[in-house]
């Protein structure tokens, strides 16, 4: 949905960081086009391998726990770390993409991260480990703003929506896949062997990017100017509607971060007493987070926007109601809930700060993945504090409060698009 359609600005800042915005778009990719499936491929791979090595640790930690005598709070750090990082980092690695390109800032942010992920099975205590996933997330700052980036100048606008949930499903796929292949291989020969087996997957994911991304041909390089970087971010956090889609993207993972934290923690306790590698195998429901994302565009277009986020949002808050049961059975469709609902949300927004910044797309796109990772970050350490205090009802009770925010924002949002059309235009004068 264009901006001027909610209600929101169209952004006219320019800035001597921001790369200027391309008006022809009639060589740009989408279905169809040669390049348009590599690029999908490539940025797929990409996507797997940002949330193997971010998410690295989640289904282990139970096992973290009891190798460093670790409480549950403390073996969440070392998600936390790596999201917080990379929400502290990824504006500044954005301004480098401004600078460098965006394909050089995605394939560099993948080398230093794999490489680190290379080390981190031999930390020799809770805090190296914990310092290496900082570093690791700091490393992975270049990738997820750089790849909105690249979207919004190399598709075609009216793929835009499915380009992004191709690269959001690559992240769904890689989560699902490093946290079923940690749980299996911690289970017979311990969570460090698991770490480097995820280590070795980015490797792969890391050469397929390298050799599969086209060329940018839309990408004009700019200089790097510290006061228009602060001019470009002011107007975007100026923006109603941008700041909007900041605040749903970090509520919403909130939520996704709080849940998957804990469950492994759940599972493993009565009345379920799951094994390791059968709590990683849960996380196979990430499949439904990649039908779920890769769906938005269609979503959008039946519902629009706000209609998609409101389905979004019921469907997240049905799972984390269900999940309260003790039945497997009813927590699995709970999950399943939940991740559908997550990965709809997320494509949605993320998507929609692509439209609506016309100009800073980059530093646009920095912010929502600060925004994010920082919910993500919040939502894996409150969520570990919640489960401590008052079990999984504790963690539900906080996912269900993040989502009363989404539904507030997305309303507020609905009535100020509501009182925009209703105004009426300014009459100009009358020249004597």
């Amino acid at each position: 949905m264009p901006p001027a359609s909610t209600g929101a600005s169209t952004l006219t800042v320019a800035a001597s960081t921001q790369s200027s915005p391309v008006t022809d778009t009639t060589d740009r990719l989408e279905p169809g086009r040669p390049g348009y499936g590599r690029m999908s491929f490539a940025l797929f791979a990409a996507g797997v391998a940002t949330f193997a090595l971010l998410y690295s640790t989640q289904a282990l930690l139970p096992a973290v726990s009891a190798s460093f005598g670790a409480t549950a709070g403390q073996a969440s750090w070392t998600v936390s770390a790596a999201t917080g990082a990379l929400a502290l980092c990824v504006l500044p690695m954005s301004a480098l993409s401004e600078r460098f390109g965006r394909r050089q800032m995605m394939t560099a942010s993948l080398v230093v991260a794999v490489t680190v992920g290379l080390f981190v099975p031999f930390a020799p205590s809770l805090g190296w480990l914990i310092a290496l996933r900082a570093l690791q997330g700091a490393a992975l700052a270049g990738l997820p703003a750089s790849a909105m980036a690249y979207l919004a100048e190399e598709v075609r606008p009216k793929a835009l929506v499915a380009a992004i949930g191709l690269f959001v499903a690559g992240n769904s796929i890689g989560g699902m896949s490093g946290r079923i292949l940690t749980g299996w291989i911690a289970q017979l020969w311990g969570w460090r062997a698991a770490l480097g087996a995820v280590g070795l997957l980015a490797v792969a994911c890391a050469v397929v990017f390298h050799f599969m991304i086209p060329r940018a041909r839309h990408f004009t390089p700019g200089t790097l100017n510290p006061k228009a970087l602060a001019r470009t971010v002011g107007s975007h956090l100026a923006n109603p509607l941008l700041r909007r889609l900041y605040a749903i993207g970090a509520l919403f993972m909130t939520v996704f971060g709080a849940v998957y934290t804990v469950i492994g923690y759940r599972l493993v306790e009565a009345p379920f007493n799951l094994p390791q590698g059968i709590v990683g195998s849960i996380f196979l429901v990430y499949l439904v987070g990649t039908v779920s994302s890769a769906a938005a565009g269609r979503l959008v277009g039946r519902l629009g926007r706000r209609g998609a986020l409101y389905l979004a949002v019921s469907t997240t808050a049905a799972g984390l109601l269900l999940s309260l049961g003790d039945q497997l059975a009813a927590v699995l469709l709970g999950l399943v809930l939940i991740t559908a609902g997550f990965f709809a949300g997320h494509a949605v927004a993320s998507s929609s700060v692509s439209r609506t910044a016309t100009t800073g797309r980059a530093q646009a796109s920095a912010l929502y993945q600060s925004a994010y990772y920082l919910g993500s970050s919040a939502g894996g350490t409150l969520g570990a504090v919640a489960f401590h205090a008052g079990g999984w009802a504790g963690t539900v009770a906080l996912g269900l409060l993040a989502v009363l925010g989404v539904v507030s924002i997305t309303l507020y949002g609905t009535r100020a698009a509501r009182a925009e059309r209703l105004r009426p235009a300014a009459v100009a004068p009358v020249q004597n």
